[in-house]
């Protein structure tokens, strides 16, 4: 068995390689003159573990491109972060239901899917081969318990995270609410945890994705003006769209804590182990 991975996941494929005691595949990656994408994959084995986190259009293309590669191999497709799984349903008549288009195209080549805090679990049923889901809640707590906060609050920005938030909590054995919105006049909106204060705590904001982060941005402000004595803010994958790292460290915000299914500077924790585990029970 080995190990390959798309230009974008490269650290964590190399963890996970690491994590399992075995090589990853080399493979060039370059572009035809008119921008389309070409790879040439090193020396494949029977058994390959692909890795690849759909974070754009790019990454989507080669990792289509590098199953078809190793098509002479069992491929077991690792897929921490899957662009377009938002766009589980149809909204409005006329538009695609994007998430399904994606796990039926990442489908062909493979025998099972591995995915990472997909952000809808009725997604994996749009895949043609079976596919499982990991959870870093737990990871995410083990290292917050690392910063050695004195009785930290976590806090999911609305109701429907409270499930993982209580999961990061369950690791520390900590307290969890969730923020809830109040409007106080027509242009006025406070932003509170629902039952919990947050006066002279340290509280940690989680969610599954950070993406513009405009919710815990204003909410982090309204946490200081609460009594807070710092924020933090901690997601499994950290998007990131128009500056929104810079906006968060903006308002205040002590530290903000991403995994590797995105490669960030801010990647504090890895899915290696949990893949690792998840690649050896099957």
């Amino acid at each position: 068995m080995k190990v390959i991975c798309t230009e974008k996941s490269q650290v964590l494929a190399t963890r996970v390689a690491k994590a399992l005691k075995i090589t990853v595949v080399d493979v060039k990656y370059s572009r035809f003159p008119d921008g389309e994408h070409y790879l040439l994959a090193g020396e494949t084995d029977d058994e390959m573990v692909i890795v690849g986190s759909v974070v754009d259009n790019d990454s989507l293309v080669q990792l289509m491109l590098l199953i078809d590669a190793c098509d002479r191999a069992t491929n077991r497709l690792v897929l921490p972060y899957m662009a377009y799984a938002r766009q589980d349903k149809r909204f409005k008549p006329g538009e695609p239901i994007s998430s399904r288009v994606v796990a039926r195209a990442l489908s062909q080549g493979v025998s099972e899917v591995i995915t990472v805090n997909i952000h809808e679990k009725e997604v994996l049923k749009s895949f043609s081969v079976p596919a499982r889901n990991l959870s870093l809640a737990g990871d995410i707590g083990s290292y917050i318990r690392t910063l050695h906060l004195d009785n930290p609050l976590i806090l999911a920005p609305d109701e429907g995270a409270m499930v993982f938030a209580a999961q990061v909590a369950s690791a520390g054995g900590w307290e969890c609410d969730h923020l809830e919105k109040t409007r106080l006049s027509g242009v006025e909106v406070k932003m509170a945890p629902r039952q919990l204060s947050a006066e002279s705590r340290s509280v940690v904001i989680v969610d599954d994705i950070i993406s513009t982060g405009g919710t815990i941005a204003t909410a982090a402000g309204m946490l200081y003006q609460q009594g807070a004595k710092d924020v933090f803010a901690a997601c499994v994958h950290g998007v990131f769209t128009g500056g929104a790292y810079v906006r968060l460290m903006a308002t205040g915000i002590r530290d903000v804590i991403c995994s590797d299914t995105i490669e960030r500077s801010c990647s504090r924790v890895s899915a290696a182990d949990q893949i690792a585990q998840a690649l050896v029970k099957h």
